[in-house]
């Protein structure tokens, strides 16, 4: 006999695991389709919202989607949930709790405080029986603030990360996008690099340069180089100006083992960074990146959909306190997310279930070039997400990478986000754009239309070739 089903009059419907139901009950994706578990007609989907909806949210600390025994993310969410957090909802199912959040009962104060009760696979619950503007209406209401040399995650500031990247690690291909990024306001939650060359010299030579413009121009932001966290501990080691660690990171054990990574790599890390105490305003260190699809691409995903999996990896990031977590939404491919319209989805679902669960929630919209999508798709969801309450989206030339080949979000588009949503900088970054006279109007994100002479001194040099 089935664990758990659902009789429409004469037909019964039978779900054979917890694991088989969130699938089924999962909105239509490509990875679910290609992984064999999602649901075979829109009736069953349906069917499996509902019998979903009168699930207890107690199953989820009875019944686990990955098994204790062989994985440490499982433990990880077994161990540390808080049973005193979870008492006010506790005796709740799935759709009690779906109708609460949308209460005005759950305010931001009432959310934070149930954060430690929440499992991922409780939340991963929940958004599924959710329409996009239940998604983001509970999302907007949840304040996740983090700090280290800014603060990122306040009410009405939308911050992004400036992403210089460059096909040979050129510096002065770099140089030029930072300068360009910061001119539209662009690189308050960070600065960081995705290298091309990734290894500990090149990761140091990189360090070095982000620090000498950050310290130069004395600008309130952090630095990243977006290598593998062994990497950012053997730079540490050797005298490396790291401000954020940063690592890739999924929801099973098996996925983490293909990025060579477990918690106890993470929390040297996470240990290295603090020892360097080069936060100003704060002391969250680690930068972490997921998207729906990695447990699926690494065959590690144990029968779990793609959304569910993806919730399960913040339970990874939250346990690390991090300063930015960003989903990028849209990258693996149209395998796993084959359209605008999924796309969105799940940008919406990622960011709702990481700011229910605590995390300073950013997403990288995006999508690669074979993908059903376009960029009109992208500005329906980076407007969305500015409604949700984002802390972060990604700043780059033109919209498109030129080192990892996807498209993106552009600096202009964060300056149509701020614009329309009337949404503004991290407070610290604010004021240094003020002063340097980049931006002539923060609350009206207007850009000085005069180059500042901090920076334009520099570049008559270079166009008299004596830089």
């Amino acid at each position: 006999m089935a664990a758990y089903r659902w009789q429409q009059g004469d037909t019964v419907y039978n779900f054979g695991s917890l694991a088989e139901l969130m699938a089924k009950a999962t909105p239509e994706r490509s990875g679910d389709i290609l992984a064999g578990v999602s649901a075979e007609t829109a009736e069953q989907r349906v069917v499996a919202q509902m019998t979903l909806a009168n699930l207890p949210l107690k199953t989820f600390l009875n019944e686990v989607l990955v098994p204790y025994e062989t994985d440490e993310i499982t433990r990880l969410i077994i161990d540390s949930h808080d049973s005193v957090a979870f008492a006010p909802i506790a005796h709740m199912t799935v759709g009690d709790f779906r109708n609460w959040l949308l209460s005005d009962e759950a305010d931001a104060e009432a959310l934070a405080a149930l954060r430690p009760g929440l499992s991922p696979e409780m939340v991963a619950a929940v958004s599924k029986i959710m329409r996009n503007q239940d998604l983001i209406l509970v999302a907007k209401k949840c304040r996740v603030i983090t700090a280290f040399r800014n603060t990122v995650g306040l009410e009405s500031r939308l911050s992004t990360r400036l992403q210089p990247n460059h096909p040979t690690d050129s510096l002065d291909g770099i140089a030029a996008t930072i300068f360009d990024g910061l001119m539209y306001g662009n690189g308050d939650a960070v600065i960081g690099i995705n290298p091309a060359t990734d290894n500990v010299p090149q990761t140091i030579k990189l360090l070095n340069f982000l620090d000498e413009v950050i310290q130069h121009y004395q600008i309130p932001t952090q630095s990243c180089v977006l290598t593998h966290v062994t990497n950012t501990i053997e730079t540490i080691d050797k005298g490396a100006p790291v401000d954020l660690v940063f690592q890739s990171i999924g929801g099973t054990q098996g996925t983490n083992d293909t990025f060579g990574v477990n918690l106890n790599v993470l929390q040297e890390a996470q240990d290295a960074a603090l020892s360097l105490k080069r936060g100003t305003v704060g002391n969250n260190v680690m930068y972490f990146e997921t998207g729906q699809g990695t447990s699926l691409s690494a065959n590690a995903f144990f029968g779990v959909d793609q959304q569910t999996c993806e919730a399960r990896a913040y339970a990874v990031a939250r346990h690390f306190d991090p300063f930015l977590v960003n989903t990028v939404v849209g990258f693996i491919g149209p395998e796993y997310l084959f359209d605008g319209k999924q796309i969105i989805r799940a940008g919406l679902e990622d960011h709702f279930c990481g700011k229910l669960l605590g995390l300073p929630m950013g997403c990288d919209i995006c999508y690669t070039n074979h993908a059903y999508a376009d960029q009109n798709d992208m500005d329906n969801l980076l407007t969305l997400l500015g409604v949700a309450g984002c802390s972060f989206i990604m700043g780059i030339p033109g919209s498109d990478d030129i080192m990892l080949n996807y498209q993106t979000t552009s600096f202009h588009d964060a300056l149509y986000a701020r614009k329309v949503l009337g949404l503004k900088p991290a407070p610290e970054f604010e004021t240094w754009l003020s002063n340097m006279d980049i931006f002539s109007d923060v609350e009206k994100v207007q850009l000085n239309q005069n180059l500042a002479q901090a920076f334009s001194s520099p570049i008559s040099l270079v166009e008299k070739n004596e830089l």
